[in-house]
């Protein structure tokens, strides 16, 4: 078995791999927060922990929405830039969907957008798979973005 040592004290690394995860969290962000707001908004009276189960799910599709648009207008073909959106970035948006929406219940109870919580949640959202984002960049020099 095989054992690689990362350096975790590139800053080209780190620099990269920040951009990469602020996009991430950009995507998740929109279907996240929207699917809160229109809940919070409409008062449709669903579950805390059905709404934010949405909301993680909106927020896995508008990531993936987004990064596959990156890379077609970084000249991908649609299928190659779909699969990497998908492969790629998986466990990060996961990470940071979880990260946000725990975030999110712990300060308010969950499913509810608040002006001070927002900032915490996109805060968290991005220190989260930020680590993983670098390894993963460090050790396989792939990147989304």
């Amino acid at each position: 078995m095989e054992t690689t040592t990362i350096d975790w004290s590139c800053k080209k690394t780190w620099s990269q791999s920040a951009k990469n995860t602020a996009w991430c969290l950009l995507g998740c962000s929109i279907g996240d927060f929207g699917t809160i707001l229109f809940f919070q908004i409409t008062m449709i009276p669903f579950q805390v922990l059905t709404i934010m189960i949405l909301a993680i799910i909106n927020g896995l599709v508008t990531s993936i929405i987004l990064e596959t648009f990156i890379l077609v207008k970084q000249k991908l073909n649609f299928k190659s830039a779909f699969k990497i959106a998908i492969g790629m970035s998986f466990i990060s948006m996961i990470s940071m969907e979880i990260a946000m929406n725990l975030t999110d219940y712990f300060l308010t109870g969950g499913a509810i957008l608040i002006w001070w919580v927002t900032p915490i949640m996109l805060g968290v959202g991005f220190l989260t798979p930020w680590p993983y984002n670098y390894w993963r960049l460090k050790k396989f020099g792939i990147s989304c973005h």
